[in-house]
């Protein structure tokens, strides 16, 4: 029953992934078949820094964020009478912080 889980989220991961891109592919070969310039889907992109470079960044900005979290709440938990209840807390914060450093980073990324 435990392997239903993860067979579940594979499916599932797969599904979208497999639906996003059948859906681009049949957008742009209408577009194509009406008479489009197939240049319309590079547009933009030379400006933009590649999506793995933007992912990346985010991920490693992210998993910063709730390392500090996890550092600091410990910190608090050790030497305050806050409790157990300080941990969720920094930790969110703190990630949400992170992801506001990684959206700005990312802008940065773009500009050059």
């Amino acid at each position: 029953m435990e392997m239903l889980i993860p067979i579940s989220l594979f499916a599932a991961i797969f599904g979208m992934v497999y639906l996003y891109l059948s859906t681009r592919n049949k957008e742009r070969l209408a577009l194509i078949e009406k008479g489009a310039d197939a240049s319309i889907f590079m547009k933009g992109a030379n400006n933009k820094a590649p999506m793995w470079k933007v992912i990346l960044v985010n991920i490693a900005v992210l998993l910063m964020g709730i390392g500090c979290g996890v550092f600091i709440a410990t910190l608090l938990d050790e030497y305050t009478r806050l409790g157990d209840a300080v941990y969720p807390g920094t930790i969110f914060l703190t990630a949400g912080i992170s992801l506001l450093i990684g959206f700005n980073m990312t802008k940065n990324l773009n500009k050059e």
